[in-house]
């Protein structure tokens, strides 16, 4: 009973670790074929990716006829300019995966003469790796001012996912 009881603790701390560390593919644009000229600035794939976190070890897919079209990834001068000229790498198979490796900005562009400058072009940016327990910081110290103190606002969403952690770990402790 008590070999069953640790076994299942093990799995579940085994599973909560593993849901923490996942990493996952980013389809672009959240749908097949969606690396093409966008018909508006709303259909851009850069406010596809301002929706989407982004954390090293994470893989951006692209979906695209590779007869048509090729995904250039570039250096930030590259990408305002659509210049082709000197790509950091080339992706021309139609089924491209690029693993974000790295915290910062990434930039892509299409290798099609003239299509980038119709906005087929894609920015992102790559979290840092997050520190689960020692990031909530401390409050700031109180500043000196004529007025009423307004109390300092939160969503709580780091405090609450640490919570939530504690929180399984304390189940498991009185189990």
């Amino acid at each position: 009973m008590a070999s069953n009881r640790a076994l299942l603790y093990s799995l579940l701390l085994i599973s909560l670790f593993l849901s923490f560390t996942e990493a996952r593919e980013f389809l672009i644009g959240g749908k097949t074929n969606a690396w093409i000229i966008p018909a508006s600035d709303s259909e851009s794939l850069n406010k596809w990716a301002e929706g989407s976190r982004f954390q090293i070890g994470d893989s951006l897919v692209w979906n695209y006829d590779p007869s048509k079209d090729s995904v250039l990834q570039v250096s930030e001068k590259d990408y305002e300019s659509c210049s082709t000229s000197s790509p950091i790498a080339i992706y021309k198979d139609g089924s491209s995966k690029v693993k974000l490796d790295r915290s910062g900005p990434f930039y892509f562009i299409s290798g099609v003469e003239g299509h980038c400058e119709k906005g087929q072009k894609l920015a992102t940016v790559v979290l840092s790796v997050r520190r689960r327990f020692s990031d909530v910081s401390p409050a700031p110290s109180p500043v000196e001012s004529e007025g009423p103190a307004v109390a300092p606002t939160s969503d709580g969403t780091r405090l609450r996912g640490g919570l939530g952690v504690l929180g399984v770990l304390g189940m498991l402790v009185v189990f």
